[in-house]
Formats: C-alpha cells, sequence, structure tokens
C-alpha cells in the first residue's frame, strides 16, 4: 500500500514509514525524509533569544549575556564600523552534537542530499522574511574545488530560492580551525562580485550553514552595505 511506503532516513540511514497528512495529498508538500528520532534531535532555539542572531540567553550564561543581547553581539554593536549592518539572524536549530556530525558530513564529506533534511524549515523560515534575494556566503575557488559545491548555494535551493552571486571570498584558512579572535577578524575576505548587478536599495538575505562568532556574516554584510543594499538579514542552519 502506497500510505505506508516507507524510505530510509536522510540523516541515519534507517528505513522508517514517514507521517503523511494531507497537506503532502492537496498541497503537493514533499514526504517526510528524515525519522522521528532524527527529527527530535534537530533542536529549534528556544526560550528568550538574542534580537540580533537568535542565541538562546538562557542556555549561554551570566557571562555571555548584555542585557537583552548574547556579548558577541553586544561587541559588535559597539563597532562602529559593523553597527547595523546585520539586520537580524535567525536560524533553525541549535548547534549540538547530532548537527555537528550531521553537518561535517554535509560539508566535508560531499553528502549533498543532506540539504533536503532542512528543506521543509528552511521554506518556512523564509517565508516569514523580507528580502529581495538570496545571497550564498561563498566559498575560494580552492575551497569550491575541495568540497565540490557551496553548501550555502544548497540551502538556498532546498528553499526554493535562485541564489544571487553577489559576493566573492579570497582563499584562507578553514574557520573550523580558527580561533574566536581569528574568526573576528575577516577584513578584506569578502568582496562585491564583478557580475553581481545592482544590490543598492535592495534588502538582501545572507545564507550559511553555521552561525558562530557572527563575523563571517557581519564581514560579508558589511561589504554589501557598502555597495549600497539597504538591509542584510542573515539565514542559518546552526546557531553555535
Amino acid at each position: 500500500m502506497p500510505f505506508f511506503r516507507s524510505c530510509d532516513c536522510l540523516l541515519c540511514g534507517s528505513p522508517f514509514v514517514p507521517d503523511i497528512g494531507w497537506n503532502t495529498f492537496f498541497l503537493g508538500e514533499a514526504e517526510e525524509e528524515v525519522c522521528r528520532e532524527c527529527r527530535k534531535k534537530l533542536v529549534k532555539p528556544e526560550g528568550p533569544l538574542c534580537p540580533l542572531c537568535s542565541r538562546p540567553l538562557n542556555k549561554a550564561g551570566e557571562k555571555y549575556r548584555r542585557g537583552n543581547r548574547c556579548r558577541d553581539c553586544h561587541f559588535w554593536e559597539k563597532s562602529a564600523k559593523f553597527r547595523g549592518v546585520l539586520e537580524k539572524n535567525i536560524s533553525l536549530y541549535e548547534y549540538n552534537g547530532f548537527l555537528q556530525e550531521v553537518l561535517y558530513r554535509f560539508k566535508y564529506r560531499g553528502d549533498y542530499k543532506i540539504a533536503r533534511a532542512f528543506s521543509r524549515d528552511l521554506k518556512n523560515a523564509v517565508k516569514r522574511l523580507p528580502f529581495d534575494a538570496a545571497v550564498p556566503i561563498p566559498l575560494s575557488e580552492e575551497r569550491l574545488y575541495e568540497r565540490g559545491f557551496n553548501q550555502a548555494e544548497a540551502l538556498i535551493a532546498e528553499a526554493g530560492l535562485e541564489p544571487l552571486h553577489a559576493l566573492t571570498r579570497v582563499h584562507s584558512e578553514k574557520q573550523a580551525k580558527k580561533s574566536k579572535t581569528d574568526r573576528i577578524l575577516l577584513a578584506g575576505v569578502f568582496q562585491l562580485h564583478p557580475a553581481s548587478g545592482d544590490v543598492k536599495g535592495k534588502t538582501l538575505l545572507l545564507v550559511d550553514d553555521v552561525y558562530t562568532t557572527g563575523s563571517t556574516v557581519r564581514h560579508a554584510a558589511r561589504v554589501l552595505k557598502e555597495a549600497g543594499a539597504q538591509k542584510i538579514l542573515s539565514l542559518t542552519v546552526a546557531r553555535s
């Protein structure tokens, strides 16, 4: 019977029978491709959140809070260079051990299909965000050659959008290997793409996999703001 067709979970590979609702039949929504156990491990940020970056403040501890903001956002907003360059970041999930392993497979082992696991939540998120175009955080040519694809572009595709390639990236050491201080000092890494078109007056949505210190999206946002973009939002899979 087609109602009880099983499929393999995109994240753990285990066979399971997806729940099929009326939206699947009448609205054309895709069937669930993540099993219930893995779905439970994709934890959405809850409780009081930093209004700028979506960090759960109740899990951050007092030393990582500055009023109703997290310490990192407080730091960025004190800087005249970066104050106001990022309107808001939305993260789909908290960066726990499970999601860390999933994203490692996605980025470094070339498991492209994992992007489909985030499709439903990506589409729901972009429906709530006002923007003119989605801009992927770019990889350098060297890094793109290593991985075979840009994970941010894959996420944009799963959100049902077309990417606007407004930025290029200078090759540097992998972000995961850098200290927090090194991540903050990313000046000159991003440049406006020569074929990006006119971004003046537009609200742009930066897309990436993980938000950690906020350095990547803010340095990218600053380049776009200097090119005349009106507002910059960001959407990431995980909030570290």
